[in-house]
C-alpha cells in the first residue's frame, strides 16, 4: 500500500519540507520506498510549500569567513548567534544559538529577555566543561561578541575567536543557515504566551532538530540521533 496517509501527515506536521525530506522521514517510520515515488503522490496529493525561500549568497564567494576556516572535525569550529522574536504580549526575547559547524549539531539554545557578553561566557563555560574547548569560535561583531571580557576568557581558556568582517553575515554562514531554521520551523508557527513557554518548546525542538531532523548536508541523517542500548542496563 502506497504511504500516501504518512506522506501527507508528515507534509502537514513539517510545512518546510520538501519531499526528499519527508522520504528520509518514511526511512525512519519503516517505509522502504523512493524519493521518485514520494515525488509522484506529492505532486498527486497537490502537497507543496507554502512560500520559496529568499536567495542567500553561496558560502564559496567573497572568500568569506567560512571559507578561510572550514570545518573539519567535531569541535573543530563551533559558531554563535542571536535570533529574536516576541511573545504574544509583544515582548521582545532573543535566542543564543550556538552550533558545531563539523556535526551540524545545534549544541545550545538560550532563550531569555536579555542576552549580554556574560550570558553568552556562562553558556560557553558550561558546554566546555560538557564537550570540551573547541579550537575555534567563530561569531558576529556586535558588542556582545567582541566584548573584552568575552575575547580575554575565551583565549584564557584556550580557544581562538574568527570574528567575521563587519556587515557580512554570509561569513558566519553555517549558523546563519542554521538560524532561518527555528525562524521557519518553530517561531514562524508558534504562539508563546509567556517566556518560560518559549524556553520549553524550544529546547524540545532543538532536541527534536539534532535527533531526528533530516539534514541535507549530511545525506538526509540527523546531526546526533539517538541510539538504543539492547539490552538496557540494568
Amino acid at each position: 500500500m502506497a504511504p500516501t496517509a504518512d506522506i501527507t501527515a508528515r507534509a502537514i506536521q513539517f510545512g518546510r519540507y520538501v519531499y526528499r525530506r519527508i522520504t528520509a522521514l518514511l526511512w525512519t517510520r519503516g517505509w522502504r520506498v523512493n524519493a521518485k515515488r514520494v515525488e509522484r503522490i506529492w505532486r498527486r496529493e497537490g502537497l507543496k510549500v507554502p512560500y520559496k525561500q529568499p536567495k542567500r549568497r553561496r558560502l564559496w564567494l567573497n572568500d568569506g569567513s567560512c571559507v578561510r576556516l572550514r570545518p573539519e572535525y567535531p569541535n573543530h569550529v563551533w559558531s554563535y548567534d542571536f535570533v529574536e522574536d516576541r511573545t504574544h504580549d509583544g515582548r521582545k526575547y532573543r535566542m543564543l544559538n550556538v552550533i558545531d559547524e563539523f556535526t551540524r549539531e545545534c549544541i545550545a539554545i538560550r532563550v531569555n529577555c536579555r542576552l549580554k557578553a556574560v550570558d553568552v561566557i556562562d553558556v560557553l563555560s558550561d558546554l566546555f566543561i560538557l564537550r570540551g574547548v573547541p579550537v575555534h569560535v567563530r561569531s558576529d561583531n556586535g558588542p556582545k561578541f567582541i566584548a573584552r571580557a568575552l575575547r580575554d576568557w575565551i583565549a584564557a581558556v584556550g580557544a581562538k575567536t574568527a570574528y567575521i568582517t563587519p556587515d557580512s553575515p554570509w561569513e558566519n554562514g553555517y549558523c546563519e543557515s542554521f538560524n532561518s531554521k527555528p525562524r521557519d520551523e518553530l517561531l514562524n508557527n508558534e504562539i508563546f504566551y509567556t517566556l518560560k513557554e518559549a524556553k520549553i518548546m524550544t529546547e524540545r525542538w532543538r532536541h527534536y532538530c539534532n535527533t531526528v531532523r533530516p539534514h541535507l548536508s549530511l545525506g538526509y541523517q540527523s546531526p546526533a540521533p539517538e541510539v538504543l542500548q539492547w539490552p538496557p542496563s540494568q
